[in-house]
């Protein structure tokens, strides 16, 4: 709970992987991929119930093991291509009432920690806001993006202000959204139906924390982040 709110947290996970199959429980450092988002979870001060949505027996069973609930399983047509997390959400909100708060946690963030989850609670609830969610700096900025049409002819995606500097660090910054954590209040996300409202503010994460994974190349990248990890913090003796 926070602020008085009690807070659901929604873990999302389904069978059906193509990009990468049996991505949510794919072993990395001894752990299925979906353990690292149960585990950081679990460490929250602020959560009140930890929930999966799953069609899928295995995940449902290692989730469970990992510690987190799962009080349904999800139906086939929520765990097709087309079915939107918006969707995914509101059926777990109509068979798991009861909560002010929304948390969705996607297995593909593992990097996230509880400090991450409990720093966006506690801004959340110290804005007063209606959401917020995890945000990165942007690697490559809008300024320095451009459309390609049909003939090979390039037009920018976003116009720089008339005069603005365009070296790296006179850029004004840009962020994007990195799939790590999205909180809502479950009234508004009820009438909006999205995680982005009006209103939503943004929690600043590191990239490496911001990583997501969806091919076997962020795999590897994750590991090359644990390893370097693990090199500048070795474990004590």
């Amino acid at each position: 709970m926070i602020g008085g709110l009690k807070v659901l947290a929604l873990v999302t996970a389904r069978g059906g992987s193509k990009g990468l199959p049996g991505k949510n429980i794919l072993p990395v450092r001894g752990r299925p991929l979906i353990q690292w988002t149960i585990d950081a979870a679990r460490a929250s001060r602020y959560i009140d119930r930890l929930i999966l949505s799953c069609d899928d027996p295995g995940i449902i069973d290692i989730a469970v093991a990992a510690g987190c609930e799962a009080p349904f399983r999800r139906d086939a047509a929520l765990a097709t291509d087309t079915a939107t997390s918006v969707d995914v959400a509101l059926d777990a909100l109509d068979r798991v009432p009861n909560y002010e708060v929304l948390l969705l946690l996607q297995p593909t963030s593992p990097l996230r920690t509880a400090a991450d989850i409990d720093g966006a609670l506690d801004l959340f609830a110290a804005r007063g806001a209606p959401a917020c969610t995890g945000v990165r700096l942007a690697e490559d900025h809008p300024y320095w993006t451009y459309r390609c049409d049909p003939d090979g002819r390039l037009t920018p995606f976003a116009v720089p202000a008339e005069g603005q500097a365009q070296r790296r660090q006179d850029l004004p910054a840009a962020w994007r959204i990195n799939g790590a954590l999205y909180i809502v209040r479950v009234d508004e996300f009820r009438r909006s139906r999205s995680f982005l409202p009006a209103g939503v503010i943004a929690f600043s994460m590191p990239a490496d924390r911001s990583i997501d994974i969806d091919t076997i190349d962020d795999v590897e990248r994750m590991n090359a982040l644990l390893d370097a990890r693990d090199t500048a913090d070795p474990p004590a003796n």
